[in-house]
C-alpha cells in the first residue's frame, strides 16, 4: 500500500472515532451532565480529573482535529509532560462544568 493510501486510511479510522459528536455544544453538554453526574453519586473532583487525563490522551491518540483549536490543543497535549497533561485536563474540566 502507498504511503499516501495509508495516510487517508488513517485519517478515515480517526474521522469514524467521532461518529458520536455531531456538534461541540451537544458534546460539552453531554461531557457537563456526567461531571454532574459523578459529583450526585459521590466522585471526588480528583478523580473525575483524573479520568480527563485519560480522555484527554484517547482524544490526542484517536481523533482528527476539526477545527484550528482542537489542532492546537492536540499538539500541546502531544509535547506536554505529565503533569501538563493535568493542567490542560483540568482546564477541559473547568470548562465542561
Amino acid at each position: 500500500m502507498k504511503t499516501g493510501g495509508k495516510r487517508t486510511m488513517d485519517k478515515m479510522k480517526c474521522l469514524d472515532n467521532m461518529d458520536f459528536v455531531k456538534d461541540w455544544d451537544t458534546w460539552r453538554n453531554t461531557l457537563h451532565e456526567a461531571i454532574q453526574d459523578a459529583r450526585n453519586i459521590g466522585v471526588p473532583d480528583s478523580v473525575i480529573k483524573d479520568v480527563s487525563v485519560k480522555v484527554g490522551q484517547f482524544l490526542s491518540d484517536k481523533v482528527c482535529a476539526a477545527t484550528k483549536e482542537e489542532a492546537l490543543l492536540k499538539e500541546l497535549w502531544d509535547i506536554a509532560t505529565p503533569e501538563e497533561r493535568k493542567v490542560l485536563a483540568t482546564l477541559m474540566f473547568k470548562l465542561f462544568e
